[in-house]
């Protein structure tokens, strides 16, 4: 029943509640379909009868196949659109001049035929590709094109459908352009031929604007009470087409028209496989765009109505839709957004509606179809341009953007201009391209932050934004935005020690050589001291106590420091007697090796730990927040572990705190937790790991004075 989700739902309709809905919610779409299945079939460079086929066929597939209960499956501009470039592209007209005795005339039989042929293929591709990503549950592919680009690309290829139509506005013929900078060409080609304007047919379709806009604002505004929209569009080329036929104002004004619109249902024929090779990257464009404005709307109506549509069966639907319809003469389809809407808002219920809507589409290709063929193009161009109104209103999205987030604003500018000058196919390329690349970049540039205590409380926030945040003495809490990982790792540690005060290589470096040259040292005073060795001299043990003044001389921090003849052995030398003598300094440390081993000096503990040395000032403990990282790669395990053994080499403890069960997971797996890094280093929240340190540092007076706060 997931596969075939109609046996689900169906045997359960109630027929009480929903049927009715679904009537007038059928009736009043497929009012809809006739006049947008014809008006968008030159869209794709086809005759308007392959627009009804279109309109028929995919909905009863997606009937028998869909999860969302209001989208209308079926022709759209912007997929016409892209359509159509790919049979202009392979079926040019000038590849079907032929000569004849009034001169070279374009075969239209033979390029007709031949872009039908194109178009079928494409559409058979386009399911091809749709139904093997939804059988790898690949439907959560979407995700990665954001609302922006969506909104941004469906923009651009309005303004594209628009610049399509113009020349049926005018009446003028252009010539057929494709590829990059097409829709610039198309525009240039109109303006030097407005001399040659057709006033009848440029008339007409100025006031079947008109009509339309009118009409379709009464419908937006009194849409409360009213219990259907007014169906306009086809009053409108029921109208025109009585008009034109009854006055003749074909041959009396050279009008285009429709043409021959052939009743009945065409013979089903397998599409030419042999053209896959020449539109495989167009069948996948095709398949993503369709793809992700269905699944758009699909989940639009689902939060609204409380129902659950699956990504991965909508991507199966849509592309049984597109096979199945590729064998009877369809091109490729998806959900229109108008026409949803009129689903919705007229009380459909289920995808019964769609049955319904098909059966009236299919009387009007048995029966009716033939009366619309004095229907004026100009017509369905005022139909084309009046729906386009929804996405043009898109242009807002600038201003929106403008106001919340800049980097999205220039995925929506770049989108835009990419394809409006590259064509739909290049242009969604070059979108998706710049869109993960900006996502690249957000995840390279992620903000850096040093987190303080809010009094009073537990919660650990960034020191430069909120001035109540206090940093606590002794430790340093470091938190990244990002995920941790391979392409951040580097930066990661780099943006540390920069928010800590000092460079870590350059520290251990410093220490390496400043050890090595004590070591050289005490070798050359050792020899120098054996051939100056004389009777009487002895060791002076005991403890050797240094005064403040004398410590910060030295580098030691403020405060009293001892030392034990462990680490400093005195030689004295008796000078008035045996018992008297005077310290041999040779076999002390130097004061600059002292202050080596940390930037700022030792701070040794009375109560016999090991010596702790502080770098920064009086720091003792590094916490790492890393409760924004879900994954860990074995990139960023080596630079957690490289943190934990420099800093370690400068007497500074390292924490983890904030790690998902995942990553401890992971982590463990590496082998990140051996003898030197134990979990013990690792706390479930920044506030336990901070109240340990405190505890082991025996700085309980903070811990106090926090809590009185």
């Amino acid at each position: 029943m997931s596969w075939v989700p109609v046996l689900d739902w169906l045997p359960h309709y109630s027929f009480r509640e929903n049927f009715m809905g679904d009537l007038i919610s059928g009736c009043s779409v497929s009012v809809m379909h006739l006049p947008q299945g014809m008006a968008y079939a030159p869209l794709a460079a086809l005759r308007p009868v392959y627009g009804l086929y279109t309109s028929f066929y995919p909905v009863l597939v997606y009937f028998i196949f869909g999860t969302s209960r209001h989208i209308s499956i079926g022709t759209f501009a912007v997929i016409s659109m892209m359509v159509g470039s790919v049979t202009q592209r392979l079926a040019p007209e000038q590849n079907f001049i032929v000569n004849g005795t009034n001169g070279s005339k374009v075969d239209t039989e033979a390029r007709d035929a031949a872009r039908v042929q194109i178009a079928c293929a494409l559409a058979l591709l386009t399911g091809i590709f749709q139904i093997l990503l939804g059988l790898v549950r690949f439907g959560f592919m979407v995700t990665y094109l954001s609302q922006p680009l969506i909104r941004a690309y469906t923009t651009a290829s309005a303004w594209q459908v628009a610049t399509s139509q113009l020349k049926y506005l005018f009446g003028v013929s252009t010539g057929q352009y494709s590829g990059p900078l097409s829709a610039i060409y198309t525009i240039v080609d109109i303006c030097h031929l407005l001399p040659n304007t057709k006033f009848p047919e440029l008339t007409i379709g100025l006031i079947s604007l008109a009509v339309l806009i009118v009409i379709k604002e009464i419908n937006s505004c009194y849409r409360q009470k009213l219990l259907v929209p007014i169906p306009i569009e086809i009053i409108l080329i029921i109208i025109v087409t009585l008009i034109v036929h009854y006055c003749g104002l074909t041959s009396k004004y050279d009008l285009d028209v429709v043409g021959e619109i052939p009743n009945g249902l065409m013979v089903p024929h397998v599409p030419d496989t042999t053209l896959f090779s020449m539109m495989i990257g167009d069948a996948f464009a095709v398949a993503i765009v369709s793809y992700t404005i269905n699944i758009s709307l699909a989940r639009t109506f689902a939060l609204k109505h409380a129902y659950k549509v699956d990504n991965n069966q909508e991507l199966i639907a849509l592309g049984l839709s597109n096979t199945v319809g590729g064998f009877f003469q369809c091109y490729s389809v998806t959900s229109s957004m108008s026409r949803s809407l009129v689903q919705e808002s007229t009380g459909g219920k289920t995808q019964v509606a769609g049955i319904i809507s098909s059966i009236v589409v299919l009387i009007t290709i048995l029966r009716i179809g033939s009366l619309f063929e004095d229907l004026p193009k100009v017509v369905l161009s005022a139909v084309v341009f009046v729906n386009l109104k929804g996405m043009f209103m898109q242009m807002k999205d600038v201003y929106t953007l403008w106001k919340t987030s800049k980097t999205d604003l220039l995925v929506w500018l770049v989108t835009f201009t990419c394809t409006i000058l590259l064509n739909l196919d290049i242009g969604l390329a070059a979108s998706v391209g710049f869109s993960l690349l900006m996502i690249i970049f957000r995840l390279q540039l992620p903000h850096y932050s040093i987190l303080g205590l809010i009094p009073a409380t537990d919660l650990y926030l960034d020191i430069e934004t909120y001035k109540e945040a206090k940093e606590i003495p002794g430790i340093k809490i470091f938190r990244s935005s990002a995920t941790i990982c391979h392409t951040n790792a580097e930066m990661y540690l780099d943006a540390l020690q920069k928010k800590i005060g000092f460079d870590i290589g350059n520290l251990l470096m410093a220490k390496k050589k400043q050890a090595a040259e004590l070591k050289h040292k005490r070798q050359k005073e050792k020899k120098e001291a054996k051939k100056k060795n004389k009777p009487g001299r002895h060791l002076f043990k005991g403890t050797f106590s240094l005064k403040k003044p004398e410590i910060r001389e030295a580098g030691f921090p403020a405060g009293q420091t001892h030392m034990n003849s462990a680490d400093f052995r005195l030689r004295e030398t008796s000078t008035e007697g045996p018992d008297m003598g005077q310290v041999n300094w040779a076999y002390q440390h130097d004061t600059s090796t002292l202050n080596l081993d940390s930037s700022h000096g030792d701070d040794v503990h009375h109560d016999g730990e090991e010596n702790r040395r502080a770098c920064g000032s009086h720091t003792h403990s590094i916490i790492l927040d890393i409760s924004t990282t879900n994954f860990m790669d074995i990139v960023t395990v080596n630079t957690l572990k490289n943190i934990f053994r420099d800093f370690e080499e400068l007497h500074l403890d390292v924490y983890l705190a904030g790690c998902q069960a995942c990553v401890v997971k992971q982590l463990e797996t590496a082998g990140f937790f051996l003898e030197t890094i134990s979990k013990s280093r690792l706390f479930v929240t920044v506030h336990d790991a901070v109240l340990f340190i405190l505890m082991k540092h025996k700085q309980t007076d903070f811990i106090l004075v926090s809590s009185s706060l």
